[in-house]
């Protein structure tokens, strides 16, 4: 076993040539992760919202945008925002940004899917009560009807993000240097551990996405501490 090739390149798989070159290794899979879930999570979160409108040119747009999405590989969706975007833009984007607006954008398509389930899933009482105390339809959606809906999402949140954080492997086939590339690099580099250092990267994806799945845990204990206080 070569232990020790992994052992020097450590600090490569962590963070890339930065601060002699671009960042790079767990450090960029960690930023494309966290500006994936905050982007998917407010663009889907108001797609979903218009999916479940009652006006006809809110929801049917949110049901193209979701089905087409959902429809379309996200290899595919990296490619079309890497190299159509010089054409539609006049100017060519980052890598990087590439790869973060793809899986913001194919991530948000499940998220829609997952409001709007959430939603739908509480019984329509609830608006009924929340719009007889006087509120609006959307000062009952924000109100009374989203935060018990996002409470029973939050699993599913979870596996979504899980699966986005696995997901930025991906922008590895546009070049950029996340920690597949980092561990592929090194690879290519010294071709005498192969094994080694993928299993660390396995390891380290690992952990990224245990953390995610403890933090949602802590969430949800915290929030039921929370409504037993409350009532």
């Amino acid at each position: 076993m070569h232990w020790n090739v992994v052992a020097n390149n450590f600090d490569y798989l962590l963070v890339g040539a930065f601060p002699k070159g671009p960042l790079g290794g767990l450090a960029m899979t960690a930023i494309l992760a966290v500006g994936g879930i905050f982007g998917a999570f407010w663009l889907g979160l108001g797609i979903g919202l218009m999916r479940i409108a009652k006006n006809r040119k809110l929801r049917w747009p949110a049901m193209a945008y979701i089905e087409i999405i959902r429809g379309t590989p996200l290899l595919m969706v990296v490619f079309w925002f890497y190299f159509l975007a010089p054409v539609l833009l006049g100017k060519t984007l980052p890598e990087a940004e590439s790869a973060l607006v793809a899986l913001i954008v194919f991530t948000s398509a499940y998220i829609a899917e997952i409001v709007r389930a959430g939603v739908e899933s509480l019984p329509k009482g609830q608006m009924e009560a929340a719009r007889g105390t006087g509120l609006s339809h959307a000062q009952a959606m924000i109100h009374v009807i989203l935060p018990q809906a996002l409470f029973n999402m939050i699993p599913s949140f979870v596996n979504q993000f899980v699966s986005l954080t696995k997901d930025t492997s991906l922008a590895f086939i546009i070049g950029v240097n996340e920690l597949t590339k980092a561990a592929t690099q090194i690879n290519n580099r010294t071709l005498t551990a192969p094994t080694e250092i993928f299993i660390t990267i396995a390891l380290l994806y690992f952990v990224i996405c245990f953390c995610l799945t403890e933090l949602s845990r802590w969430l949800e204990r915290h929030i039921n501490r929370y409504q037993a206080r409350g009532r």
